[in-house]
């Protein structure tokens, strides 16, 4: 798979025998996914901020206050993933650290909640689960590791013709 992602993959080589609609439509849900996903992820760093600001100003948080928060975040988190290029080459790390918060996270809470009966049905599933995200977790974290140790970690150029270096030395000669 190319460098570029999903995305690229798609456009490299199924590019010509699909439609520009299907492709469009592709990375509008590429879009509308990873807005909605940040929005999801996001939530803890958004609920400690008004946190702080209710816990210190002993009132609730204003919409308004809120809004610009969340704003602030967006745009912070918008500016380190533009001024940190190399950040794409530790997307799949980061991902390996994060992933038990979605697949091991909410099965091992709810067994420490809800309290079920050992070695019921529910209790198998929710530890097989628990146990099956944190493996894949790991698994992708040494994955990531690897191909950081092979391929060394990438930065993103930018400048748009970073691809054409040398040609001009080789026009000049000829």
């Amino acid at each position: 798979m190319p460098n570029g992602g999903i995305l690229s993959a798609l456009d490299k080589y199924r590019g010509k025998d699909t439609s520009k609609a299907i492709l469009g439509i592709t990375s509008l849900l590429v879009v509308v996914h990873c807005l909605t996903s940040f929005q999801i992820y996001a939530m803890p760093v958004f609920d400690n901020l008004e946190f702080r600001y209710t816990s210190n100003k002993k009132k609730p948080c204003p919409w308004w206050l809120r809004t610009g928060l969340r704003l602030f975040f967006g745009c912070l988190a918008f500016f380190i993933s533009v001024a940190l290029p190399f950040l794409s080459s530790l997307a799949g790390l980061i991902g390996g650290i994060a992933l038990p918060v979605t697949l091991a996270y909410p099965c091992l809470m709810w067994i420490m909640i809800k309290k079920p009966k050992r070695y019921t049905s529910s209790w198998f599933v929710n530890w097989s689960l628990g146990v099956l995200g944190l493996v894949l977790s790991v698994l992708l974290a040494f994955g990531a590791r690897w191909t950081i140790a092979t391929q060394g970690i990438m930065s993103i150029s930018s400048s748009p013709n970073e691809d054409q270096k040398g040609t001009g030395d080789q026009q000049k000669s000829n």
